[in-house]
Formats: C-alpha cells, sequence, structure tokens
C-alpha cells in the first residue's frame, strides 16, 4: 500500500469518524428542549443555537429569490439544512445553499459538501466569529466556489471566490444599496443589494 492510498483510507475513517459523532450529536438535540425557531448547527466540535432576526430572514428571503429567478423554483437551494463539511465536527447548516444540477442526496439523505455551488451567510450577532472563520475555512477547503456574508450590522456583503488551499484567493466587499457581481462565478447572476435591511 502506497502513501497516498493510506493517507486516503486514514481520510475515509476519519470522515466516517466525524459522520458518526455529528449524527450522535445532532440525535441528541432532537431530544433536548431547542427554543422554536431557533437555528442550531455544530462548528468545530460546538453547538450554536441562534435565533433569527427579521432582518436577517428577510435577507435570506430575498439572496433565495434571486436564486430562483436566475434558476428556476426547481434549483436545488436550502436554508438551515444539515451538510457536512471538512474538518473536524462541521455539521453546518448555512443560511442559504446552492447545488449544483444533478445532485442528489447520499444514503443517509443528506446533501453532499462537494456539490455544493453557493452558501451566503447572514451575520447573527453571536456567531459571527464562525462565519468569518471556521465555517469560512470549511467552505473554502471543500471548494465552495462562491460564499457570500452579508452583515446587516455594518450594511455590507463579503464575497469570497476561487478556493485554495483552504481560503479564499479573492475577496470583494460590496456596501447595502450596491450590485454584488456574481457574473464570472457559477451563478452568472448580479445580486441587488438595494433592498438589504440593516439591524
Amino acid at each position: 500500500m502506497t502513501v497516498v492510498e493510506a493517507d486516503r483510507i486514514d481520510m475515509a475513517m476519519a470522515d466516517s469518524d466525524n459522520e458518526r459523532i455529528l449524527d450522535a450529536m445532532f440525535e441528541a438535540l432532537e431530544r433536548m428542549p431547542v427554543p422554536e425557531g431557533y437555528r442550531v448547527e455544530i462548528v468545530e466540535g460546538t453547538i450554536y443555537m441562534s435565533a433569527p432576526r427579521d432582518a436577517h430572514w428577510e435577507i435570506i428571503r430575498r439572496i433565495v429569490r434571486a436564486l430562483e429567478d436566475r434558476f428556476g423554483m426547481s434549483a436545488k437551494v436550502t436554508s438551515d439544512v444539515r451538510v457536512d463539511f471538512p474538518g473536524q465536527l462541521n455539521g453546518l447548516c448555512p443560511d442559504v445553499a446552492k447545488f449544483r444540477d444533478g445532485a442528489v442526496r447520499n444514503g443517509e439523505g443528506r446533501w453532499g459538501h462537494q456539490d455544493v455551488e453557493f452558501i451566503a451567510e447572514v451575520i447573527s450577532k453571536g456567531t459571527a466569529v464562525n462565519d468569518y472563520g471556521p465555517k469560512k475555512t470549511a467552505y473554502a477547503t471543500a471548494e465552495v466556489p462562491v460564499y457570500l456574508v452579508a452583515d446587516p450590522y455594518v450594511g455590507k456583503c463579503h464575497v469570497y471566490t476561487q478556493p485554495k488551499d483552504g481560503d479564499y484567493v479573492i475577496e470583494t466587499t460590496v456596501a447595502f444599496g450596491g450590485s454584488v457581481d456574481l457574473t464570472t462565478t457559477p451563478l452568472g447572476l448580479t445580486l441587488d443589494t438595494a433592498d438589504f435591511p440593516r439591524d
């Protein structure tokens, strides 16, 4: 057995262990009294709960609407649905995730990170550090082509593209009110932020 083959086996076992542990953590959460309407995800093995605010949901809705306008109602777009990403115990539930055409759920009924074309996260005060830190790293490691962070507290969008070696090569910042040019990405659209609310 070559070193490369051994590394692949180790990675597959690590992925399997991560998935098994994440499954157990999410099953335990199902038995806990999580407040209604709270969003729950696991970032690097830590459980985070946050309550979406009106501005948060309105931005998510506008992003989803832009994706549906571009790709149609049959596009594979989710919100707050678990996707396991590379790294130690990353059972993430992106605010918006768009999957490539032809993507299918795996044997456990979950979407694979390999099929994600776009992720948008809308900042929540208590978990903002995750969106700019470990989640950004996980998305870049998974080679998600486009990662957008909308921050209603400062009124800006940060767009990260060209993932390489666990980071993004390009970062673009657009103030709310401007247009986010994604025409050169797999999305092929321009996202208008004129009606993104501030919080």
